[in-house]
């Protein structure tokens, strides 16, 4: 960075969502003479990533927790220029919108309710700084809140769960990133029919997996909602996950209930099976990595979101059969992940196989990722250490890249395992990236395995993402444990 110029720009007092900064400074970042971007609200958290990555300048220093920050590095003077006018284009784009006769669009949670009283939810998504106030001022008036937003203490998450659970109200998150509600898909969701299967998810991606397994298997979903990874700690309690159990107990339109997450606190988990014990609906308990306590006789513990999904549908799923073929000879698998529940679910696989794995986020069983340890590893592409200061691997695939071309490359790897995550929020064409990455890898290289979780009405299309990806020599999965299974197949002895 010593070479660059580095030029910041500060806009006080103006609020973007994080995750429409990121895919701006995406964009600018790909310009001619750019080396980096970073659009980010100027809380302190903020400003260290963008200090850490050589972009803050002294103007951005003084940015306060409400400002919007611009920072770029560039080559030259003239690119960072080009850069910054780029930026400030963008960002200006939904006033020269809403001036050409675009919906209004409040800029409060007291004036949106105003312009639609029958509102009854808030979807909180502003940096975490602000959350808990943005949420508690949503319960006040009334309204059900799905908070997107994450870095929120956990005794502000236990406050306001506690708050709107005295109100009758629902609480999803913090770090609530897929709900359906009525039909309408929040956060990352996909395109899937109604149904009577309800979900309740301490997973994004979970929920995304499942309720897309039941889709393309005939079924539809009631309702799906999110917890928040945090709702089953000892802290929390389940308190949003006992108030979702209640509300889809009580709903005349969900048949059975699938309950996903990782293993709770044992107090939590005994918790939430007393309370499943007391409904005559029948439930789906997938606790990925397991745990010990006894099942109600209403309900079946399963230890994938494949098994999941097949038992809310009282069916067995599609389990593919392929034969050993291509790739590079190698007795080792790597599994680069944009869902961290998929990670956690191929680790479930691999040990079911009596296979050992590392991982940056280990199952119970699985190793702690270590550079000298030799072995299968999963990575989970979306944990905070590879998205500081950059959007998630759903969002941009880029991030995936460099790990791809490494484990391509890397000597004794036989399968390279990868997730593709389609629907709302996602990247336009996750396929795309891949061909084009397996493009410019050595050749020959490992096999690809991968699933796709997606629908047909999802907005970059099931068919046509598989049908990129096949045509490039990947292997394609009817679901991510059967991936897993075929990477298995793949290895060498």
């Amino acid at each position: 960075m010593s070479s660059s110029i580095v030029v910041n720009e500060v806009r006080r007092g103006v609020y973007f969502d994080s995750v429409a900064l990121m895919r701006m400074s995406r964009t600018i970042a790909g310009g001619d003479g750019v080396i980096e971007c970073g659009m980010m609200m100027g809380t302190p958290a903020n400003r260290r990533i963008m200090e850490d990555a050589g972009v803050l300048a002294d103007g951005g220093r003084g940015a306060a927790n409400g400002d919007l920050v611009i920072a770029v590095s560039a080559h030259t003077q003239a690119a960072a220029d080009a850069a910054l006018a780029a930026a400030r284009a963008l960002l200006d784009a939904p006033k020269a919108q809403k001036s050409g006769g675009a919906a209004y669009t409040p800029r409060t949670i007291r004036a949106a309710v105003a312009a639609d009283p029958a509102a009854n939810l808030a979807l909180i998504s502003v940096p975490g700084v602000f959350a808990a106030a943005e949420a508690r001022k949503a319960l006040n008036r009334g309204l059900n809140v799905m908070m997107f937003s994450d870095n929120v203490p956990i005794a502000e998450e236990v406050a306001l769960k506690q708050f709107a659970r005295e109100q009758g109200l629902l609480m999803m998150g913090p770090d609530c990133g897929t709900a359906i509600i009525n039909g309408t898909a929040l956060g990352f969701a996909n395109v899937v029919p109604r149904g009577d299967i309800g979900i309740i998810g301490a997973s994004g991606t979970g929920i995304q997996e499942v309720s897309c397994l039941i889709a393309n298997n005939g079924g539809g979903i009631s309702h799906a909602i999110g917890t928040g990874g945090r709702d089953l700690k000892a802290e929390v309690g389940g308190i949003t996950t006992l108030m979702a159990i209640d509300l889809l107990d009580g709903d005349p339109g969900t048949r059975h209930i699938v309950i996903i997450s990782k293993p709770p606190a044992p107090d939590v988990a005994r918790a939430v099976l007393a309370r499943v014990a007391n409904s005559v609906k029948p439930y789906t308990i997938c606790f990925i990595g397991g745990t010990d306590e006894p099942m109600p006789s209403n309900a079946k513990m399963v230890a994938t979101l494949e098994a999941a999904a097949g038992h809310a549908l009282k069916q067995t799923l599609e389990r593919e059969a392929v034969t050993k073929t291509g790739g590079a000879a190698g007795k080792f698998m790597r599994g680069l992940f944009a869902g961290g529940t998929l990670c956690a679910e191929a680790q479930v696989v691999l040990a079911s196989a009596g296979l050992a794995c590392a991982s940056n986020v280990p199952i119970p069983g699985s190793l702690p990722l270590s550079a000298s340890l030799p072995g299968h590893t999963l990575i989970d592409l979306g944990d905070d250490e590879y998205t500081q200061g950059r959007p998630h691997p759903m969002i941009e695939p880029a991030v995936r890249e460099a790990p791809l071309l490494a484990a391509l490359a890397e000597p004794g790897v036989g399968v390279v395992l990868i997730d593709v995550v389609l629907g709302y929020g996602a990247h336009a064409d996750p396929a795309g990236h891949i061909v084009s990455v397996l493009a410019r890898a050595q050749q020959p290289h490992p096999l690809v395995i991968t699933s796709v979780t997606g629908t047909a009405g999802d907005p970059q299309g099931l068919t046509q993402q598989q049908a990129k990806l096949r045509a490039a020599g990947v292997v394609v999965a009817p679901s991510n444990a059967a991936a897993v299974r075929l990477a298995i197949q793949h290895i060498s002895p």
